[in-house]
């Protein structure tokens, strides 16, 4: 299971492992049901977003551009802004391997989620 995470800038490694844990208790699952984090290679230097992989075991994976924009995003994003089809749902599906979101982007105050398999 790849879990696919967009941030706003800032945020902070609690904002982050509170969204993964509310996702994954949505779907029923446990941490070590992740094989790994995905995330936008903007996002690669986000603090927060670093300390959040440490803390919870979980490695990460920041997804070129050009890859995250051959996934469309069933989901509205605002990641248009920065030239992207979407973050969350696009960087899940790139790294997973059935390529099937098991949960669609959800916002989690200033984190999203998505989940593939």
């Amino acid at each position: 299971m790849i879990l696919g995470i967009g941030t706003r800038r800032g945020v902070t490694s609690q904002e982050v492992i509170d969204a993964v844990n509310e996702a994954l208790r949505e779907i029923n699952t446990e941490p070590g049901s992740v094989h790994s984090l995905a995330s936008a290679k903007m996002k690669e230097h986000e603090a927060g977003l670093l300390e959040a992989a440490l803390v919870l075991g979980i490695g990460i994976e920041f997804v070129p551009h050009d890859i995250l924009n051959k996934f469309d995003a069933p989901s509205a994003s605002q990641a248009n802004r920065f030239g992207l089809n979407g973050v969350a749902e696009p960087a899940a599906l790139a790294l997973s391997d059935n390529k099937e979101l098991i949960l669609r982007k959800r916002v989690y105050g200033r984190i999203t989620i998505a989940i593939a398999q």
